[in-house]
């Protein structure tokens, strides 16, 4: 009998670091024929994007090093299980001799439960084993009050009782996606002191199971045999775990519903005028996550701008390509956005 082929699910909330942590685990595979499917909030394919800019092999086509990519763009993978999901694990079972792997990045509002269920259809269940849940915890901005009731109450009232408030979408969210991990990863680690790390892994052990192992990360370099080859079965165990939210027939509450996603195109920007006015924005608005490609006057390259909070990473990744108008394309994802309003924040680092 063929053995089946384990699938690797990262989960976290947007900016915790699932897309760094698959570009290490491809730049690291050692000859493991890896197949990555990516699903994003939002109507620009950023992290796809980003995936295939890595060279080694994981663009649209399909590259002998690291296998298809699949990109799947129209929502959290909760909604889109029944629909793009299923194929996409179809086609990849029937080429199931080509494959050592399968890596799956959730949206950062996705609920992983449902996916993990969906491991539960025959055809998947045949040939599939879900090797373990991953769930990246992004340690700034848990550290900082993020995931509390109040996001801008950051202070150690939040820290100290991490029961203050359980009703925010935020913290539910948070819970659902740490209630489904085999693994934890403390990611970020190198951006806090020993007293705030310890704070974190303290309220996130407060929501484990206690056989669940919790590791800290600097970007997710970690060894490759902690996060592959787990062996879970999560899917066996996961309607033991519990969750804020039911997804039964007659009931499917879709967290994303409570966050907006804004899409913001410009031609060529100044860099510093964009990064001041995006940081700016994050201060004034309900912005947790900023990610997109910008065209610099004079510059060969796309620059890379993500951020989460106020802290922003900016990278060239590639030269713009033949025939490519170089422009910039911005996602940013929040609550209660108003896309008129943060468009014209932005038009003031046109060039």
């Amino acid at each position: 009998m063929t053995a089946k082929i384990p699938v690797t699910i990262v989960t976290g909330f947007l900016g915790s670091g699932k897309t760094t942590l698959l570009r290490h685990i491809l730049e690291n595979a050692n000859g493991r024929r890896i197949a990555v499917i990516v699903n994003e909030f939002g109507e620009l394919g950023i992290d796809g994007e980003i995936l295939r800019g890595c060279g080694i092999g994981c663009d649209e086509d399909g590259g002998e090093q690291a296998g298809q990519l699949y990109e799947l763009s129209n929502g959290c993978m909760c909604c889109t299980v029944q629909e793009e999901f299923y194929p996409v694990m179809r086609e990849l079972i029937e080429r199931r001799s080509e494959l050592d792997h399968i890596l799956i990045e959730t949206s950062g509002l996705a609920l992983p439960k449902p996916l993990v269920q969906a491991f539960h259809w025959p055809e998947i269940k045949n040939a599939c084993t879900v090797d373990a849940v991953v769930t990246l915890v992004d340690v700034p901005a848990t550290a900082s009050g993020q995931f509390a009731a109040n996001p801008q109450a950051v202070d150690e009232q939040r820290r100290a009782d991490p029961n203050l408030d359980h009703e925010s979408p935020l913290h539910e969210l948070f819970e659902d996606q740490l209630l489904a991990a085999d693994l934890v990863v403390l990611n970020k680690a190198e951006l806090v002191d020993a007293a705030a790390l310890a704070a974190v892994e303290a309220l996130v052990r407060e929501e484990l199971p206690a056989q669940v192992k919790v590791v800290a990360s600097d970007r997710g370099r970690l060894a490759l045999d902690v996060l592959l080859g787990l062996g879970s079965a999560s899917e066996e165990s996961i309607h033991l775990r519990e969750s804020h939210h039911g997804h039964g027939n007659d009931e499917h509450e879709h967290d994303h519903d409570q966050f907006d996603s804004v899409v913001i195109k410009l031609p060529v920007v100044d860099r510093e005028r964009l990064l001041a006015a995006l940081q700016a924005l994050v201060e004034r608005h309900g912005i947790f996550r900023v990610k997109g490609f910008v065209a610099l006057a004079n510059k060969p390259m796309r620059l890379v701008v993500q951020g989460v909070g106020q802290r922003f990473d900016a990278y060239f990744d590639r030269r713009w390509g033949e025939g490519e108008t170089p422009s910039t394309h911005l996602v940013l994802i929040g609550q209660a956005l108003d896309a008129e309003v943060l468009r014209a924040a932005l038009l003031g680092a046109v060039v």
